[in-house]
Parts: structure tokens; C-alpha cells; sequence
């Protein structure tokens, strides 16, 4: 059985990649892994190495930091849904670096938001 936090950063990895528009193969490649290996991270089914956490980190443009926010004090991963994932793809399809940096901190500003970290 995975561990909550395998699971946790597998989502953030899986969430990321896609917002960057990779395949699992595409970061595999990268990163000298089988696109299997990277489901396997993905899922949480395999634990991914503070150093592969860095190199991964590296070639998204993340601090290895960020696969970690969330996790809330039982360890448990917080649950997204599509809309989530609708949301920040729409984010990054906005070319203009200010524009974006106002919608942020437009969402952070909601009195909803929980979340102050920023990708």
C-alpha cells in the first residue's frame, strides 16, 4: 500500500507535467526513466529519491518544495478535481507574466482561498 505523501507528490508531479504538456514519456526521456517508471511515481506506487525529486523539480522549473504543498497536518493528499486542473491550464495559456501574477493574486485574495503558494 502506497504512503499518503507517495500519493501526494505523484499527483503534484502528474498535475505539473500535464500543465507543461508532457507525456509521461516526454519526462521520461528527460530524465532517463521509462514512461512505466513515471506512472509508477505518479501513482505513488513507487517513492520518487530526494535527488530524482530535484532533478524533476529542475526540468519543470519547481523547487523540489512544491511537490509537498498541500499535504495538510494528517498526511493526507487533499483531493482535485478537473475543474483544478481546467483552471491552471487556463492559467498557463496567459502569455503575459503580469496579467497572471494579478489573476493569482485576484484567487489568493478570495476570502475561499486556502492556498497562498504559487507555481
Amino acid at each position: 500500500m502506497s504512503h499518503p505523501v507517495d500519493i501526494h507528490v505523484g499527483q503534484r508531479l502528474k498535475a505539473l507535467r500535464k500543465l507543461r504538456q508532457l507525456s509521461q514519456t516526454d519526462l521520461g526521456k528527460e530524465l532517463g526513466l521509462s514512461f512505466q517508471q513515471v506512472q509508477k511515481y505518479e501513482s505513488g506506487s513507487n517513492r520518487i529519491s530526494a535527488s530524482r525529486l530535484f532533478e524533476v523539480g529542475q526540468f519543470l522549473n519547481v523547487a523540489p518544495e512544491y511537490f509537498f504543498e498541500g499535504i495538510n497536518s494528517k498526511n493526507e493528499a487533499p483531493e482535485t478535481t478537473p475543474a483544478d486542473d481546467a483552471i491552471a491550464m487556463a492559467l498557463s495559456y496567459i502569455g503575459d507574466q503580469e496579467t497572471r501574477d494579478k489573476i493569482l493574486s485576484f484567487i489568493e485574495s478570495l476570502p475561499e482561498s486556502k492556498s497562498r503558494a504559487s507555481v
